[in-house]
């Protein structure tokens, strides 16, 4: 299983429920990791997207103890839940904090998009950096979208 985040300087990746600081070419990284593959996403997190919608062209799993229906997702209500909706596709876990943390024992890729910057942040992912089971595979290139830098890196467990 795979993940996608952007994070700031010091690992945060949001605040009051959204990220301070978006870049298109995430948002286009985003798409391209994402497209046709499973997606698991937090309720809170779903709120967040366009209208609060399920992303288009991949399919959406959206993870709550509430016990809803979302239109074009499928609902689980937990990790298990979840992972059996799953097994044996693509997939990619996007979010939010919550889902990161319950997730991250079935991660074994990460795709992320270090950002430049260190805004206020209440939520936070780990750092891939200082977990000893980890490695950087790809650090890419610096990039800059106006005078903010970043890079797209990717992180295996080992």
């Amino acid at each position: 299983m795979d993940a996608i985040v952007a994070v700031y300087s010091d690992w945060g990746i949001g605040a009051g429920g959204t990220q301070p600081v978006v870049l298109k070419a995430d948002r286009a990284q985003f798409k391209r990791v994402t497209d046709g593959k499973t997606v698991i996403v937090g309720r809170r997190t779903l709120a967040d997207f366009p209208n609060g919608r399920p992303l288009k062209g991949r399919r959406n799993i959206v993870v709550t103890r509430q016990n809803i229906l979302i239109d074009g997702a499928f609902v689980a209500h937990s990790v298990a839940e979840a992972a059996e909706l799953c097994k044996d596709e693509a997939t990619v876990v996007i979010g939010g904090a919550s889902v990161y943390r319950d997730f991250f024992p079935l991660i074994d890729r990460v795709f992320v998009t270090m950002i430049d910057l260190c805004p206020v942040s209440d939520s936070f992912f780990p750092n891939l950096d200082e977990l000893p089971g980890w490695q950087l595979v790809d650090n890419g290139e610096e990039l800059h979208e106006g005078d903010i830098a970043y890079r797209f890196t990717v992180y295996e467990r080992k």
